[in-house]
């Protein structure tokens, strides 16, 4: 599995890691237009100091940048700088650039080694980790792509600090998410320091951040082509969440705002077909309450959906089978499963109605 190191600065002796990884200082830096603003001078430099030979890629920063048009862009600019399979890539940036830069790595002379550098809480706790790289189509989000592990995961939590809190919270989705699937002292840590993490609070933020991430490469290493279940079970929420981007066109809603308000339906998912008591399901519901949506985000992304418009969108979803949608479901707080028969989608839609009950009247930023 790869490695993962949660230390500040995470730049610091990347020769020596890399040379223990086996890795060459010959390097393909993709940025997106933010990180490289950001952070291009210092990293370039210091790879140079200790050095590497670089070629440096930019992509605009949105999520349309996860297209084969992006792809090809990037190819043409490696083959023209002589870039062979005795280069890695160092994919530094949020979901966005890892998916993307991790896509290009792994089909790029049939594979090359990819390290992340995540730069957003949502990338450092989910995204970055587990070797799942893809683009999206029109029809539908990561649909195309691979499974291609990172040899080294460098996660700096000083870098959150650049970020606004639209994506503070945004991240926190993944976080709470592994406490609703396989942690409930975890999950109960949250509900204590929630706003901790969020104000990016010490030493808080960097318990979540691995306890996160170990999380999420603890459950790839057992199922990592997810052949058993178990890696569905990262899915949670994301069901739903996948159909609400669809909607808006993947650029009007955050991902992790996105599997917030998912999170909320399975929930009710859970408690409806018998799963997870009240009890539960309101404990879970009372920490989702304490996210913050932009103004009008949940009243137009969410609340003024139809039930119906929504549960058609989440079949283009790649988490379906044979045309059947996959749930995630909780049967306690901390343990997830895979529900493997099918659901009425009549049960889908009183989720999907419950929720947005549950989130009418959810205050704005």
């Amino acid at each position: 599995m790869s490695t993962i190191v949660v230390t500040t600065p995470a730049t610091a002796g990347l020769g020596e890691q890399f040379k223990a990884h086996g890795l060459t200082k010959k390097t393909v830096v993709l940025f997106d237009e933010n990180t490289k603003r950001l952070f291009g001078e210092e990293i370039l430099q210091t790879l140079h100091s200790e050095g590497f030979r670089t070629l440096e890629l930019v992509v605009p920063a949105r999520e349309t940048s996860k297209s084969l048009t992006t792809a090809n862009r990037l190819y043409g600019s490696m083959i023209e700088a002589d870039i062979d399979r005795s280069w890695n890539l160092i994919a530094v940036g949020g979901g966005v650039v890892g998916d993307l830069g991790g896509y290009i790595a792994a089909s790029y002379y049939r594979g090359i080694p990819v390290i992340q550098f995540p730069t957003t809480l949502l990338a450092m706790t989910d995204s970055s980790i587990g070797g799942k790289v893809a683009i999206n189509h029109p029809l539908g989000k990561n649909l195309i792509g691979f499974f291609h592990l990172p040899e080294l995961i460098l996660i700096d939590p000083s870098r959150l600090k650049t970020l606004p809190l639209r994506e503070i919270y945004s991240g926190m989705a993944e976080v709470i998410k592994y406490g609703f699937i396989a942690d409930a002292a975890f999950f109960a840590m949250l509900e204590k320091h929630f706003s901790d993490i969020v104000s990016l609070k010490e030493p808080w933020l960097s318990e979540a951040i691995r306890k996160s991430a170990g999380t999420k490469e603890n459950v790839v290493a057992s199922d990592f082509r997810e052949m058993n279940g178990l890696r569905a079970t990262l899915n949670f929420g994301h069901t739903f969440a996948h159909g609400l981007e669809k909607l808006a066109d993947y650029r009007h809603i955050g991902h992790g705002e996105a599997v917030t308000i998912g999170m909320a339906c399975a929930l009710f998912l859970s408690s409806d077909l018998g799963f997870l008591d009240a009890t539960e399901r309101q404990r879970g519901l009372s920490l989702i309450s304490r996210f913050r949506f932009p103004k009008r985000l949940l009243k137009k992304r969410f609340l003024a959906i139809e039930g119906e418009t929504l549960l058609q969108n989440m079949l283009s979803d790649k988490k379906k089978l044979d045309r059947k949608l996959r749930f995630v479901l909780l049967k306690k707080l901390g343990e997830a499963f895979l529900y493997e028969k099918d659901v009425d989608d009549r049960k889908v839609l009183e989720a999907i109605e419950e929720a947005k009950k549950f989130f009418t009247g959810h205050s704005g930023s």
